[in-house]
């Protein structure tokens, strides 16, 4: 019925409903079974993803564990792409460059913080010896 407006209640599972889809795009293996059960092809379907790019609004991306599904999601805008989908080796192929990526940007994040906890030691002021240290 056009016009309804959806409870707070419905609103909310509608809410949770799409973020977890949303997510479920950042795995290559579904975008796969997606396609190559025809749904990419599919005009509503198409247009639902087309509907759901306002997860990349930062007030609804702060909610999402996954952010690169965001990426997957404005690749998935593209015919060419959701077209190439059905082929089992892309999919391979993306599941890999994200391993690959997952696998630097922690190796990364780590030397950063341990840089950051050495330039932080190297900050704090040296405290006076209070030992005895006097000499003769």
């Amino acid at each position: 019925m056009a016009g309804v407006m959806e409870t707070e209640e419905q609103a909310r599972n509608r809410f949770q409903l799409e973020l977890e889809f949303v997510q479920c795009l950042a795995n290559p293996n579904y975008l796969n079974f997606l396609a190559q059960r025809g749904y990419l092809r599919e005009k509503p379907f198409v247009n639902y993803l087309k509907y759901l790019l306002y997860w990349k609004e930062p007030e609804y991306a702060k909610f999402l564990k996954y952010p690169h599904c965001l990426h997957m999601l404005e690749l998935l805008q593209y015919e060419h792409f959701r077209k190439e989908l059905v082929n089992a080796q892309c999919a391979k192929f993306i599941d890999e460059q994200q391993i690959l990526h997952w696998q630097h940007y922690s190796r990364k994040r780590t030397r950063l913080q341990q840089a950051l906890a050495e330039q932080q030691q190297q900050q704090q002021p040296q405290a006076p010896s209070h030992g005895n240290t006097t000499s003769k």
